[in-house]
């Protein structure tokens, strides 16, 4: 969508975990919706870590989950998740009923039945941004906003019924369309919903994203501002290259391939709701909600060239098949793909050549088992010459709009990674020309990294 939209006077902001790990920092939160009006509708994670060595709230309500699934009593899990809800709520100082009503709803879940494992930790885990959404409305309330916690089973937010890893169904952005007349600040629990039949269903982990950009898209907000606990999103990974320069803007396709490629300010599929609703993200820092922070949006100038950001990511073995005359033989890459679809893998990319063919694939979705079986099905059934797997790779990315069309892009970085020592095991530049990926050895990741963006940038 690239036309222009009216304004609605709406945003709808969406906290994560780190912005709500303590209560100094949801008094920040209270502090920054009551700062903008338009802030009306506010997503929020369950309570991240407050150091280094901290636990998350979600990762506390798992361990109590497989310890009642264990046959334990769970009783100390359960304990100290309540204490750190408590704890918030007393140097908040909002009313301690509220704790009472936490574990109240934390005993009762873990009451349900247990016989289907996925669906028991499902509702165990969405306790973590629900009961923190019915916090948060109430020291909202203490500070003086009109603030009224919704939940998803009341607004109408349907999933599929894949627990773990569930997606929206189309009839919620109806349904969630009258949050817009709701003249109180609204605060919404992210990372889960309901299935048709009521069984409360997550989205992938991080799903708090997606439950923003849904919202956002349902509501036709003029703005969709994800808070976290950076200033923006960067050129490259600030852990590998220190001095990288923040992105001020950039676009949903710039997005979207930095995100699978490394970049985790967004998960994956958070940006596709207001991707086809034409709405603009905002990422903030909500240490620092006064720095402009990163805009994404539909379309912007660019010039020709140009790469807005180097990402990368581990984890990726390569499964090489080749057979003589292989482009000759009508339905062999087919015929090899259904192989990795009746085993159950989902493949990531798959560059080929008149002979050969690979197929690439995150390492830890093949088992030693599954590859040697999956080795022996291309052998036997494809008759190939030579069927061989390689692990410990890295796949690093250069992504820019300038990139289309552009002469000399693909020779810049390989000089780049050649002159930094790195050996390119596969190359691919996407049908769209904004994005140039890497083959590399997981060892020689970070390099690549450091060498491709000193290089054009």
């Amino acid at each position: 969508m690239t036309g222009s939209r009216e304004k609605t006077g709406l945003k709808v902001a969406k906290f994560g975990g780190t912005s709500l790990a303590s209560a100094d920092q949801i008094l920040k939160v209270c502090a920054i919706v009551k700062s903008d009006t338009e802030r009306r509708i506010i997503v929020v994670s369950a309570p991240g870590k407050r150091s280094k060595d901290d636990t998350k709230v979600t990762d506390m309500l798992i361990a109590c989950a497989e310890a009642k699934l264990a046959g334990k009593t769970a009783e100390p899990e359960l304990k100290t998740i309540v204490d750190r809800y408590a704890g918030i709520q007393k140097e908040t100082g909002v009313s301690p009923a509220i704790v009472g009503e936490i574990e109240k709803d934390l005993r009762s879940r873990l009451e349900h039945d247990q016989s289907n494992r996925n669906k028991f930790i499902d509702c165990m885990k969405a306790a973590g941004e629900d009961n923190c959404a019915k916090l948060v409305a109430e020291v909202f309330k203490k500070n003086g906003l009109d603030a009224v916690y919704v939940s998803p089973k009341q607004s109408g937010l349907l999933l599929s019924d894949e627990f773990g890893n569930a997606v929206v169904l189309k009839e919620s952005y109806e349904n969630l369309k009258s949050l817009r007349s709701n003249p109180s600040v609204v605060v919404f629990p992210g990372f889960f919903g309901y299935t048709r039949s009521g069984e409360v269903v997550t989205f992938p982990r991080g799903g708090s994203d997606i439950t923003g950009a849904i919202l956002a898209a349902a509501v036709k907000a003029d703005v969709y501002e994800n808070f976290t606990d950076v200033d923006s999103v960067f050129s490259a990974d600030p852990n590998i290259v220190p001095e990288a320069k923040p992105i001020t803007l950039l676009t949903y396709r710039e997005m979207r391939e930095l995100s699978y490629a490394g970049f985790r300010v967004f998960h994956d599929e958070a940006v596709e709701p207001v991707v086809h609703a034409g709405i603009p993200i905002c990422v903030k820092n909500t240490g620092r909600p006064d720095a402009p922070g990163s805009t994404v949006v539909h379309e912007r100038r660019h010039e020709a060239g140009t790469v807005v950001g180097v990402a990368s990511s581990d984890g990726f073995c390569t499964v090489f098949v080749d057979k003589y005359l292989m482009n000759r033989e009508i339905g062999f890459g087919r015929r090899l793909l259904q192989i990795f679809e009746e085993e159950g893998l989902s493949y990531e990319h798959a560059p080929s050549g008149i002979d050969n063919t690979s197929v690439i694939l995150r390492e830890r979705e093949l088992s030693a088992q599954k590859e040697s079986h999956v080795v022996e099905r291309i052998k036997g059934e494809l008759h190939a010459d030579e069927v061989s797997v390689e692990h410990g790779l890295a796949l690093v990315m250069i992504v820019g709009e300038g990139m289309h069309y552009s002469v000399g892009v693909a020779a810049k970085a390989t000089k780049a990674l050649a002159d930094a020592g790195v050996n390119i095991e596969m190359m691919n530049q996407g049908s769209s020309e904004i994005s140039m990926m890497f083959g590399v050895k997981a060892v020689d990741r970070k390099r690549a990294v450091k060498a491709l963006y000193h290089s054009f940038f």
